[in-house]
This record gives C-alpha cells, structure tokens and sequence, in this order.
C-alpha cells in the first residue's frame, strides 16, 4: 500500500494545521451566532405571547406573530444549510459494469489496491478530457463515510497510454487514501456552509417574500430579520476569506500529495507526459465540438468524434513541429512556456491547483522510475472502444437541436474541410509566428523613405526578433499586474520581480522602470516592422508593381477605422451588464434609454457591414437575420415589469456579431497582406 509508505511534507502539514484552526474558528462564531439566535428566537416567542395576550385582538394576534416569527427567520437561515444536497449531474454520465469493461476494471482495481483505498461504487464513462471520483455531499457527508464514483472521460482515454491513465486514476484515488486528506473534506463542506449562506440565497428569500406579503404587519419584522441576516452576512464574509485562503493552501499540497501517489504507482514519467499532453488534447477536443457548433445549421453531426479529435491532436502537433510517438503527441516540457517571457513572481492564495510546471518539478523530484512503462495505448483497454466512442458520439449529439434531421459527417471529410478552413485561418510559416501575437504597427507610408536595408527575410523574422515581441508582450502583462498592486486591487504586500523582492509601496517606482523598457523594446519591433516593408517594396520592384504601398495603406486605414468601431462594442458591452443582476425598475429603464446614442452607431456600423461585399461570407444566416431586424429602428427591451427576451436576443445577437465580424474583418485584411508578401517571395526565389 504505497499512501502508507508516503510521508506528509512540512508544508503539508502546515496547511493542514491552518486548515484546522480555520474550521475551529468557524464553529466557535458560528455557535456564539447561533447561541445569540436561540436567545432571539426566544425572546421574540415570548414577546409575540405577551402581545397576543396583552392586546388580544387581530392586530395583537398579527403582531405577536410577526415578531415571533423574526427570530425563527433569522435561526432558519442559520440551519437551512443543514438540508441543502449537492448532487453531481450524471445526465451527461454513462455507466459501465466489469461485465461490460473487465480489463479497466482489472486496472482500477490495481490501482485502489496500490493506494489503499476502496472500490468505487459506480463507474461512469463520458466525452469529456477529465477524470474525477465524485460523490453527493450534504453536511452530514463529513460524519459519516460515502461511497465514491468514478468518472472517466473517453476523450481522456483518447490522449493518453495505459499507463499514464493509471496514474492518471491513481491521482483521483490518491485524494481519499489517508485519513490526514479528511481535513480537506471538512474544509471544503465548512466553506459550502458559508457559501450557502452569503450566496445561496433565491428559496430562503422567496419565501421571506411571501411571508412579508401575507400581512403588512409581518413586513415589518422582515425587514427587521433582513437586516440582522446582513450583519450575519457580514461576519460570515470575513470568514469566507480566512476558511477559503485556508482550503485553497491545503488543495494545493493535496494535489503535490496526490501526484506522489500516483508516482508511486506508475513512476512519475507516466503522469509528467500526460500533464504536458493535457493542454493539446483539451484544446483538440474542444476545437472538434467548435466545429460541429458551426455545422448546425447544415444539420451535419459526427459519427465518432473521438476519431477526429485523435487526428486533430496529432495534426496540431506536427503544426508546432511536436514529434508523434505510437499516434499521440509527446509534448516537451520546454513547450509548457515558450512564450511566457514573464519576470514577475507573485505567491497565488486563490488558486486551488499549482501550476503545471510546479507538479512536474515535483514529480521529478521523487526521482521514482517504473520498468514498466510502455507505449501502449489506454484505448486497448476497452473491449470495443469504436463501439464505445460512437455511442457517447451520438449521445453527445442526441441534444443538439438540428433545423432538420442530421446526416453523420465521415472522417475523411472532417480531415478536409478542417485542413481547408486551417489554411484560411493561418499565417504563413515563412513569417517564424511573427504575426501571429503581433499586428503590423502603422508608421507614415507617404513620408517614409525606403531604405537600402540589406536585411535577409530570416533576420527579419530570426528567432531574436520573435524573442523582442513576447519579451513586450511579458512587459505589457507585467505592468498591468503590477498596477492592480500598486493601486491595492490585489491585496500584496510582496512580490518578486526578476529576481528581486518589491514591497507595495515600490510599485510605482518599478512601473516607469519597465515602461521604459517597453517603450525601448516596441521602437525596436517598430523599426523591425518599417525593415520589412522596405524589403516587401524592393521585391516588389522586380515586378514594377506598388500592390504591397496599397496593401500596407489599406491595412493602417483599417486598424484605426477598428479601433473606434469596436469601441462601440465595449461600451454598449458594458453598459448592458445591469441586464446581469438585480436592477430597480425606474434603473432598467434609466439604462436603456442612456444606451440609445450608442445604438444609434452601432445601428450605423452594422449597414455599414451589411453593404461590404468582403463580409458577405462571414455573416451567417442567423446573424443577418439579427441584423436586419436590429437595424430597422428603435426597439424596446423592458415594459410591465418585465425584460422583453426576444428583443433583447436581437439585441446580443447583433452586438456579438457587429464585434465577431469587425475582428473577423481585421484578420482579413492582414492576411491579405501577409498573403501577398508570401506571393512576393515565391514569385522571387
């Protein structure tokens, strides 16, 4: 049993020692809160009492229950928690029996062997790129033990080796392996208690409501009770953030301690390269249902989806030049963060996961190998995994609604019409990814003057030059975060920055220091950029053209045409977050009446696109529909109490569309651009 073999970091046990004195904290306010409810409560009975004695009348009556009920509205929101469930949705989840899967059961039960821990209940299957044991908790979850369900996600299975699923699983289980992994169930159900109170609040208020509406002399109490609740509100948020802080600290060494299971179990080489994969497979995955989305309205669905995301895996891949082993990715660590260029080091208390690059250095650490590791695939544990894979398949689409009964879509033509619209999509390899987190930055065409620049195309576009644009994109990043602390959006008191510690109050200080930098690295990728254009105009001199002046003028008139435009979208974007959250009736009609100068442009940006035939392509038919509908004139979204859904359809629906096609179009006209330097070169080679 190798949880027994595995002791408990320093800081493991720290975390834990904070995580325990953070629920102490909790129960002793929460008792003395409860105490002091109790004690409400009574009183408040005995005064209802006395009323209804002493005024024995409807009026009395009425009033002796109001006030007694104030102290029972206010203790039942202290315990409602206690009935609250929190069920997993398994509509999404297929189950299998060791009937249907007996070679991944032989697996699984290796791996609850090996860690030490029971066989899960139930077994589930899904489409998704995860695994996870779950159970349903309530409160008393904590007290006594649950039977746990494991969750495996085909598209998982689709990424990974036999082996890197086991240590994949031996992970999952490793979280219920100890009793010392017990605190983070008690942290976690102490925080959904809190949680229940601040923000669970919509059945506990309904019917507040319709108490205070049954008797005006119950109203009063009610407000009353609402305001003790929000001072309760108020101490529990403070402890929100203290049981939180601590709950994510001790997640984070659960996660270092499961990840040292599973090394124990398999090595630690299985686990590292699933890790490296995972970003690439979920990517793939997602890029898959990405396409089908846009296939709805040609009522074209998939037959097997995990045949086209195992292509898809392995055809970005090879994109970015990942070398392919027995047909899955095996992604370097050196990819994790090849453009990440930042200097910046801040501690992160509010993330419940340590970062790739943390697990991977610590896995390395435990320096444990297995002799046993080999290239088979997890998909050769299934008994019939097509079989399997085209029944999730078509679950999976079974609740997508098509205008029209859909026809299955083959693999073949997936490859193609997904390789077609990839090349339409992307940027010529000869420009090294300099364009692709960079646009071309405008400078005066007509007072520039071409330059004798003996600058070959691979300087232009070298390895350092690639390396200057994600060093400002690093900067720009770095500058903003350190902002938010310097203006103390975020909560830091220090922080590391290429190697050195800053306080707060130095934040400034530092901001001018790498403005400055940024301002040097920017003029340097400007000059780059005007470099490049001279070598465009002097190769398109061989063939007495002035196509690439045209182009370059073209593109600049757009890129600030753009910038005004989709500021048109941010704002109205902004101004329509009220529609979020609740909002007095006078307000919502405020709102949209200050929103009407704003539409008014937007109406006029979308006739606008409507009369560009280059966009005729790229608005779909339910876009259009929207647009024309927008555009007829004024169109009201509130009245009687209440949000007109259709209208205000039309209205995301064009807003969304104005900002896809004006990005869409700005992509275009660059890569008609780039297209054309591509062209150039070919044509002078």
């Amino acid at each position: 049993m190798v949880s027994k073999e595995i002791k408990l970091s320093s800081e493991f046990k720290t975390q834990t020692t904070k995580a325990i004195a953070s629920i102490i904290t909790f129960v002793l306010v929460y008792i003395l809160i409860f105490l002091l409810s109790v004690a409400l409560t009574a009183a408040c009975v005995y005064g209802g009492v006395m009323i209804a004695i002493t005024i024995p009348r409807l009026f009395g009556i009425a009033l002796g229950i109001g006030l007694a009920s104030l102290g029972f509205m206010v203790l039942f929101f202290l315990l409602k928690f206690l009935f609250k469930s929190n069920k997993v949705d398994r509509s999404n989840l297929h189950e299998i029996t060791k009937k249907d899967e007996p070679e991944l059961f032989k697996l699984v039960s290796e791996i609850v062997e090996a860690v030490g821990t029971s066989f899960p209940k139930r077994v589930y299957l899904s489409t998704e790129v995860n695994a996870s044991v779950f159970y349903d908790s309530n409160f008393w979850s904590m007290f006594f033990p649950v039977k746990k369900n494991l969750h495996i996600g085909l598209g998982l299975v689709n990424s990974t080796r036999k082996e890197e699923l086991k240590a994949i699983l031996a992970h999952e289980f490793g979280h219920f392996s100890q009793r010392t992994m017990k605190v983070g169930s008690y942290v976690y159900n102490v925080n959904q208690v809190i949680f229940n109170m601040l923000y669970d609040n919509d059945s506990y208020n309904k019917v507040v409501q319709e108490w205070a509406s049954a008797s005006g002399y119950f109203s009063i109490f009610v407000i009353i009770a609402i305001k003790i609740v929000e001072g309760i509100q108020w101490i529990l948020q403070i402890m929100y953030g203290v049981v939180n802080k601590s709950y994510l600290a001790l997640s984070r060494e659960m996660e270092f301690h499961a990840d040292e299971i599973a090394a124990n179990v398999t090595g630690y080489e299985p686990l590292k390269s699933s890790l490296l994969r995972m970003t690439l497979a979920d990517h793939s995955f997602n890029t898959v249902l990405s396409f089908y989305e846009g296939k709805i309205s040609e009522n074209l669905k998939s037959e097997n989806i995990f045949k086209e995301h195992q292509y898809l895996q392995n055809f970005l891949a090879k994109d970015d030049e990942i070398p392919i082993v027995n047909n899955l990715p095996e992604v370097p660590i050196e990819e994790l963060n090849r453009f990440n260029k930042s200097k910046l080091v801040i501690k992160d208390q509010w993330t419940s996961h340590p970062s790739t690059e943390d697990r991977i250095k610590k896995l390395e650490a435990t320096n444990i190998l297995s002799e046993e590791y080999t290239n088979d695939l997890a998909n050769e544990l299934f008994y019939d995994i097509e079989k399997t894979q085209k029944q999730l398949t078509l679950e999976l689409f079974k609740k997508v609604k098509y205008p029209e009964t859909p026809t299955s879509n083959s693999l073949e033509n997936f490859k193609l019409e997904f390789e077609e619209e990839f090349e339409k999509n992307t940027f010529s390899k000869v420009f090294n990814g300099y364009y692709d987190s960079k646009n071309p930055i405008p400078f005066d065409i007509d007072a520039h003057k071409v330059s004798g620049s003996k600058n070959s195309i691979e300087d232009l576009f070298s390895g350092k030059i690639i390396n200057l644009i994600y060093d400002a994109i690093a900067l720009e990043n770095d500058i903003e975060s350190i902002k938010r602390i310097a203006y103390k959006t975020v909560k830091i008191k220090t922080f590391d920055y290429d190697g050195k510690k800053y306080r707060q109050k130095e934040s400034n200080a530092l901001i001018l220091k790498l403005q400055k930098e940024l301002e040097e690295v920017n003029n340097k990728i400007k000059q780059n950029d005007i470099d490049i254009y001279n070598f465009f105009v002097k190769a398109e001199d061989k063939n007495n053209t002035n196509r690439i002046k045209e182009l370059y003028s073209k593109f600049f008139d757009f890129d600030e045409e753009y910038n005004s435009k989709i500021e048109i979208y941010t704002k109205l974007s902004d101004k329509l977050q009220f529609i979020n959250f609740n909002t007095p009736f006078d307000q919502i009609k405020s709102n949209f009446r200050n929103i009407k100068p704003l539409e008014s442009e937007l109406r006029d940006g979308i006739k606008q696109l409507l009369n560009d035939d280059s966009y005729t392509s790229e608005i779909t038919k339910e876009m259009k529909r929207a647009f024309e509908s927008y555009i007829i004139g004024e169109i009201e979204y509130f009245g009687h109490e209440r949000y007109f859904d259709d209208n205000l359809e039309v209205l995301f629906t064009s807003l969304n569309g104005f900002g896809y096609i004006l990005s869409r179009g700005y992509f275009l006209k660059k890569k008609e651009l780039l297209d054309h330097k591509v062209s150039l070169l070919e044509s002078n080679k």
